[in-house]
């Protein structure tokens, strides 16, 4: 009986070490859990504070860090963050958002673990497109004198941009954005495009003429002014070939103009206001912007890291 009451005090012993060894793991468990969730708040908030800063470049690299830091401090904190502008593409157009932090433990000192430095990261840029959404069917000449004069482009500058016929039978610098109707979208569908833009996001390349001066219906004019005091993205083309509905744009980028007045009258008319530099909704491709689109003050944004 000796022997087998110490045998029952061995498994007493042990089966009291199991729990308590189960316990902390259970409990080293929650810790972990605990430190991922901090990890991932505070990611979140690096990523948002990154997007936030990149909408001031590259024009403004001190704005961007202040931008990003003020997003920061309102969404978890600055504690343990730096905020670094560089250059990934092209000048000063990444900022960098980095944050450490201390994940406090519980269970997890039974394993000689009382706290945890916690890392997040995140990297956003702002460049030119290769694709945009939300774009309006009104066309601009890349020789406009605010886009490619001395010095330009020239933003923020009053201008007004000419509507009316381009030089080929059926082309009044109005486009189909929606390259399936070969050049048959209808007012409704144009005014709908000006007063909400095209929902789709869109490359460069050739767009068939919407033909016809369509900016003069009544529809179309209701839209343009329903706009006023806002900005409108504009396709900018270089050349156009063939004529009427095959009348093709040759799309090599995009502008934003913010508008203030338009006129129309017959197969002419005038929008006025300026061009200026927006962050717009658009794709930014992942080996960098392309060459061949000029820059004229439309960026958008994007996490790379």
């Amino acid at each position: 009986m000796t022997r087998l009451q110490g045998e029952r005090g061995q498994v007493t012993v042990m089966t009291a070490v199991f729990i308590v060894v189960l316990m902390g793991l259970a409990g080293m468990v929650l810790d972990v859990g605990s430190w991922f969730r901090q990890q991932r708040l505070s990611q979140a908030t690096v990523d948002s504070a990154a997007l936030a800063g990149a909408q001031a470049l590259p024009a403004d690299p001190a704005k961007a860090r202040q931008l990003a830091s003020d997003f920061a401090a309102k969404n978890g904190g600055v504690s343990g963050a730096t905020f670094t502008v560089t250059s990934k593409w092209t000048p000063n157009d990444m900022i960098t958002v980095s944050q450490a932090g201390t994940g406090g433990g519980f269970f997890s000192r039974l394993f000689g673990i009382s706290t945890v430095t916690l890392h997040a990261h995140a990297s956003a840029v702002a460049e030119i497109p290769t694709e945009v959404n939300g774009a309006a069917p009104i066309t601009v000449d890349i020789r406009h004198p605010m886009l490619s004069g001395p010095g330009c482009p020239c933003l923020n500058v009053p201008t007004q941009i000419p509507l009316g016929k381009k030089g080929v039978p059926g082309g009044f610098g109005l486009i189909d954005l929606n390259q399936a109707d070969s050049g048959t979208a209808g007012n409704s569908t144009v005014s709908n495009w000006v007063a909400n833009g095209y929902q789709g996001y869109l490359p460069t390349g050739g767009y068939f003429s919407d033909t016809g001066a369509k900016f003069t219906a009544s529809q179309v004019q209701d839209a343009l002014v329903g706009r006023y005091g806002t900005d409108l993205l504009f396709p900018v083309y270089d050349s156009i070939t063939d004529q009427g509905s095959n009348a093709t744009y040759h799309i090599v980028g995009w502008v934003s103009f913010h508008i203030t007045l338009t006129q129309a009258a017959g197969n002419d008319g005038t929008l006025r206001g300026y061009f200026d530099n927006v962050i717009w909704d658009g794709i930014v491709s992942n080996s960098g912007p392309d060459p061949k689109i000029p820059d004229l003050g439309v960026y958008s944004v994007a996490l790379i890291d």
